[in-house]
């Protein structure tokens, strides 16, 4: 199999195959538990995270585009699927992705791929954490096996009351207990000897609390799982019918924007941590559009790259895309021969995976230097966060990028009005010279103005305006009636160079 993989990859190197064998054993590992959790988090059958990550490793993963970066479903996707499927049903799922496949090839074709590196990094951190705490704030739910309501507000406000009930809830303390455990282990694996740390820590987490749940035998519910096959239910002529609502043609778009940034981004990032080629981003994005657009058929989960699998695959050794390849055969080979060893996973331990990877999603770290370096840029992230969790992705996200817009403008609306001194022998008549410097837009009108207004009117004005690099309608309009109001008062009318 290895040697066939390597063959159709155009890579024949034994050093570089033995690398990549080991590297996609790693990232299958780690892909497991992330592939169920974030189906069991959207609110669809686990198998079908595993039919996302099939597809992310077998169809993606043979295109060209980044070549160490591993694609699946991801977290960063969860809350908006959940809230697709909510509102259009499960059917609607596989137009919406495949949707989002066609759109995506269609930029890459359109050499578009590179257009999204010009995105607002404050937009896509925000984007970012705000998902990580709606994600979070739903999971908390699931810790204790108790079901969330569906908007970010609801999440948040239900916490009192379900803080309260399950103090008073044996199972429910149960399912904490499971889940707080797998936390905590993913919060320490990382301190542990690298000696003792065989296993991706999301693996070790999910294997301790199964094996919890096994020798305990807690009353907590367990993923329910069965085949592959009767899973995959690709869309029918109704549900693309609804093609036609303009509520899941936004969302259509909102798939494809954030599943593209957020792949794109994470082929930047993965870029930083090897030697190898660079990504091509339209390659990329025309890769990811394929994987989507079978994923849709399907009626799966949309995939993106991810960032955790990916890091994975470059820290384990793998040199060629080989190894996210092997790692999609290995995802197979499990669903189909071993569903059943899903069924022992309980419920709260893929909440502590999800929490523990929401946590992740939130830059507390790069918030308090942002602040003191670039407050704009953080105001721009909390604001779109918040946007997120008060309204849903999608206006998040577009309230982000207005405000990264908004901030944008201001920031390269500079003016700056001189006044030259008076000469000590000037008579009192002599005019006064005035230069407008950088770029008159009407953001910086009162400020403009404010100078103007408070020059003398009874003496005459030279107004220099060589030095503006660019000034719009308002200001000029603004310029006219203050010139105007000026000459009103009887002295030499203004003089303007510009």
């Amino acid at each position: 199999m290895t040697r066939t993989v390597a063959k159709l990859l155009g890579r024949r190197g034994s050093g570089d195959l033995r690398a990549d064998f080991t590297a996609s054993l790693v990232v299958f590992l780690v892909a497991v538990p992330l592939c169920v959790g974030v189906a069991v988090a959207s609110g669809v059958p686990a198998e079908l995270g595993l039919v996302t990550g099939i597809v992310g490793g077998l169809v993606t993963g043979l295109l060209p585009g980044s070549s160490l970066q591993v694609s699946g479903p991801a977290a960063g996707l969860t809350v908006l699927v959940y809230e697709a499927v909510r509102a259009y049903g499960l059917g609607a799922l596989g137009v919406i992705v495949l949707g989002a496949g066609l759109l995506q090839l269609a930029m890459g074709a359109l050499r578009l791929g590179r257009w999204f590196r010009a995105i607002s990094i404050a937009v896509v951190q925000g984007m970012l954490a705000g998902i990580g705490l709606v994600l979070i704030a739903g999971q908390l739910y699931a810790l204790v096996d108790a079901e969330a309501p569906a908007g970010g507000l609801d999440k948040f406000a239900g916490l009192p009351g379900l803080a309260a009930g399950s103090l008073a809830s044996g199972p429910a303390l149960a399912a904490l207990g499971i889940g707080a455990g797998t936390v905590a282990v993913l919060v320490l694996w990382p301190r542990i000897p690298a000696a003792a740390r065989l296993l991706p820590a999301p693996l070790a987490a999910v294997a301790l609390a199964t094996l919890a749940a096994v020798v305990l035998d807690p009353p907590v519910a367990r993923v329910e799982v069965r085949g592959l096959l009767d899973a995959v239910q690709p869309p029918g002529g109704a549900d693309f019918g609804r093609l036609a609502e303009v509520g899941l043609l936004g969302t259509v778009i909102a798939f494809t924007l954030i599943a593209s940034a957020e792949s794109l981004f994470s082929a930047a990032a993965v870029d930083r941590l090897h030697d190898g080629p660079r990504t091509d981003y339209d390659k990329e994005l025309v890769a990811q559009g394929a994987g989507n657009a079978v994923c849709g058929m399907l009626g799966a989960l949309p995939m993106t790259a991810v960032i955790v699998r990916s890091a994975a695959n470059v820290g384990a050794g793998a040199r060629t895309k080989a190894s996210r390849v092997l790692h999609g055969v290995w995802l197979l080979v499990f669903a189909v021969l071993f569903p059943a060893a899903l069924g022992v996973i309980p419920v709260a331990a893929l909440a502590g995976v999800l929490v523990h990877a929401g946590g992740k999603l939130i830059p507390v770290g790069e918030l308090v230097p942002l602040w003191r370096e670039h407050r704009g840029e953080a105001v721009v992230l909390m604001a779109t966060a918040l946007a997120i969790v008060v309204t849903n992705m999608f206006e998040g996200v577009l309230i982000g990028l207005l405000l990264a817009v908004a901030k944008t403008a201001w920031d390269t609306s500079h003016i700056h009005v001189e006044v030259a001194p008076a000469e000590a022998d000037a008579p009192e008549s002599a005019p006064v010279r005035v230069r407008v410097l950088g770029n008159a837009t009407f953001l910086r009108l009162p400020k403009l103005l404010d100078a103007l207004e408070a020059l003398p009117r009874d003496r005459p004005i030279e107004l220099d305006l060589t030095g503006l690099r660019h000034m719009d309608h308002a200001c000029g309009a603004a310029l006219r009636n203050w010139t105007d109001r000026h000459n009103e008062t009887g002295v030499e009318p203004v003089r303007v160079a510009a």
